[in-house]
């Protein structure tokens, strides 16, 4: 039975890692790209499978369409997005450049990653007690003792305890990321 759950669990924190790694430090990372799509041919394509994204310098991610008529496509598409950054196209490559962070945005940044991280814990928090609704269940209708029943609950309780330090693993790497001057 712990076996769904820690899915459940671990599914939620790789949903918490892929939140930072759209969160901008102040360096280039092309995670930032990953839910913007262009309308290629009719459908719509992630960035990074019709063009080539590179990271040159610390503060810039080139992209380079292997097809060059869909340059403005995606100029459009980054304007529309919510990253904060106006792209520069040349006509050949379009070069997003990151501003350095001040102060005062790397704290607001940090309170909302402890938001985030938040959100995660009272996610894992809701799948233990749905583990343990369930045990209770099954003990109820006698498929499991008492003494089943306590060490069920023991066994989840550690693997959310787990869970959670994660969470403040990460969120603790990604904080002194961001405050890293």
């Amino acid at each position: 039975m712990n076996y769904v759950y820690e899915e459940k669990m671990n599914k939620t924190i790789s949903v918490f890692e892929e939140n930072l790694a759209e969160i901008r430090a102040g360096r280039a990372n092309p995670a930032i790209l990953n839910k913007i799509s262009v309308d290629y041919y009719g459908v719509p394509t992630p960035i990074n499978q019709v063009a080539g994204i590179s990271v040159p310098e610390a503060r810039m991610i080139l992209i380079q369409p292997w097809d060059a008529s869909i340059l403005k496509e995606i100029e459009k598409e980054i304007l529309k997005s919510d990253i904060g950054i106006n792209p520069n196209n040349d006509g050949k490559v379009i070069r997003l450049t990151f501003p350095e962070l001040n102060e005062e945005r790397r704290k607001e940044i940090v309170k909302d990653i402890r938001k985030l991280a938040e959100e995660a814990k009272v996610a894992i928090r809701s799948i233990r007690r749905d583990a343990i609704d369930e045990a209770k269940e099954l003990e109820k209708k006698s498929e499991i003792t008492e003494d089943d029943l306590k060490n069920e609950e023991e066994q989840i309780q550690k693997l959310t305890d787990k869970k959670v330090q994660e969470i403040d693993t990460l969120l603790e790497k990604k904080e002194q990321e961001i405050m890293k001057v």
